[in-house]
């Protein structure tokens, strides 16, 4: 088998993966997969053909692996590059969302009903940060990994990356300070202290309205928020709060082979904080080495780029699944509502998962599972999925209708929520692009509806929403969100705030109903 056939194999599985059987694609991939297996050898020694065969194949897989271990971090490289490229880089530059994030950010399941702020830190470069919280926001300070950092330990409560309402300052604002692995230095009084796992860490905050006409006091109340070196107060750089809104910026992981420049960076601003010697050892083994210069040739830039894109691929494969490693994630066992928390208790909030995605009882790392999440979403802590009523949100994916079969852009559906919606908040329905899960272009300013929007109600106070191309007949506009024929799409329902009755699934949402 030459070289020049296994290629043309691997083009003919993309070519029938568009318009063959898949009785017929299962038959190429036997050939590919026989290709390498029968690869010839000679004198009981690989040939040369064989050997190059199966090294550009070793370098293949290893990269198109790295890439799916990866994954937190090339959902958040891909927010820092984006967002750096468009708004520019500092501990002092927070971008904020000041008329609500619309389809123009790309970015993995924004929430339109809040106003945003990211930033990004490298501890590794400034130091120890102090960031100072105004009174009433939420926020969660991540590392690269977006494992939530950890935090002080107050009252015997121990906090993980939550900040504001739900952080050691209950809402208050305060002065959180934010060091960087291994310090030993001096920490001074009067900080809220967390030790980051990585020098480079992500701020996320958010900040909540209550009448979509008046954004301003949310606003306000971000562009307070402060970032300097610790100790650097009076010298350090102003801050900067560009108005992220309206702005096209691509802020979504990479999916072709310029991820691993972005890794490689990453790799020499983190070195042995990043990961463990395995782990480094398989990013070494596709030329990722701190200090070292990643200059691939073109042959092997060819292979790393259709690795990562393969790779990305395959994450949007998992990121639809609703039974992963063997766990249902769905909510309720008669609907179609989806979360990798679906058995969360209030003793146990994460379910058979902790923070770090691993499985609690059988004590390995669910990788399907934290692929999962960060091909689609990002940013979680012990304050998202809270399981104190008031406390947290509750969030519930839908990629299908009640028969399982994906929502199609050219259909419509109807989603109907009992009355009472269990949000001391608010809630809120909101689509996103099957394609990559940012949100949905639909030609609306949002692709959100919400309580806040005060949608029309039935006559038994259950709330009903539209989803189809066109407006529906006879019903309120109000109440409809648009779609776009020709692109599928899946939707998110967040109660904000959830009382008992959506944490012990009194109340239940119905499933998106296809309408005939």
């Amino acid at each position: 088998m030459s070289i020049t056939l296994n290629g043309l194999v691997t083009l003919g599985l993309a070519v029938l993966a568009m318009t063959a059987s898949p009785i017929a694609i299962s038959q190429a991939q036997s050939s590919r997969y026989d290709a390498l297996a029968d690869a010839p050898f000679s004198e009981n020694r690989p040939t040369a053909e064989t050997a190059k065969l199966l090294k550009d194949e070793l370098l293949f897989q290893r990269a198109t692996q790295t890439y799916l271990w990866a994954m937190p971090l090339i959902n958040t490289l891909g927010m820092k590059v984006g967002s750096k490229k468009v708004f520019g880089a500092g501990y002092n530059v927070l971008p904020v969302w000041k008329k609500r994030l619309d389809p123009k950010t790309l970015v993995t399941t924004p929430n339109s009903d809040v106003i945003y702020a990211m930033g990004y830190l490298d501890l590794g470069k400034d130091g120890p940060i102090v960031f100072e919280a105004p009174p009433e926001l939420q926020g969660i300070l991540l590392d690269f990994w977006q494992r939530p950092i950890p935090g002080p330990t107050i009252d015997g409560r121990a906090f993980f990356g939550d900040v504001g309402l739900p952080g050691p300052d209950g809402g208050k604002g305060g002065k959180f300070l934010i060091l960087p692995p291994g310090y030993d230095g001096p920490i001074p009084d009067g900080y809220f202290v967390y030790r980051s796992g990585t020098n480079n860490v992500l701020v996320f905050l958010r900040s909540f309205y209550q009448d979509p006409a008046n954004l301003k006091p949310a606003v306000d109340r971000m562009e307070q928020a402060k970032i300097y070196p610790l100790g650097g107060e009076a010298n350090a750089k102003p801050m900067q709060y560009p108005d992220a809104s309206g702005v096209a910026a691509n802020m979504l992981p990479a999916s072709d082979g310029g991820v691993f420049d972005q890794l490689k960076a990453l790799v020499d601003s983190e070195g042995p904080w990043l990961a463990d010697k395995d782990w480094l050892g398989m990013l070494a083994s596709i030329g990722i080495v701190k200090g070292k210069p990643f200059t691939p040739d073109e042959h092997t830039r060819t292979i790393l780029d259709r690795a990562a894109k393969t790779a990305y691929k395959t994450s949007r494969v998992i990121g639809i699944q609703s039974e992963v490693g063997g766990r249902s994630f769905r909510m309720y066992p008669d609907r179609q509502w989806v979360n990798p928390v679906a058995d969360g208790t209030p003793d146990n909030p994460g379910g058979a998962l902790d923070l770090e995605w691993n499985r609690s009882a059988e004590g390995y790392r669910d990788l399907d599972a934290r692929t999962w999440f960060f091909t689609d979403y990002y940013a979680w802590s012990p304050g998202m999925i809270s399981q104190i009523p008031g406390k947290g949100a509750k969030y519930m994916v839908g990629f299908t209708d009640a028969s399982g079969i994906p929502l199609s852009g050219g259909a419509s559906y109807t989603l109907k929520l009992p009355p009472n919606v269990p949000a001391a908040n608010f809630w809120s329905v909101t689509l996103y692009e099957a394609e990559n899960a940012s949100g949905l272009a639909n030609g609306q300013p949002f692709p959100s509806k919400g309580s806040r929007d005060k949608p029309v109600q039935e006559p038994d106070g259950s709330t009903v929403i539209y989803l189809g191309p066109t407006p529906p007949a006879g019903k309120p506009e109000s109440n409809w969100l648009a779609t776009v024929p020709g692109k599928g799409y899946f939707a998110i329902l967040r109660l904000y705030s959830p009382t008992e009755a959506a944490i012990d699934k009194s109340w239940k949402p119905g499933d998106i109903e296809k309408v005939n």
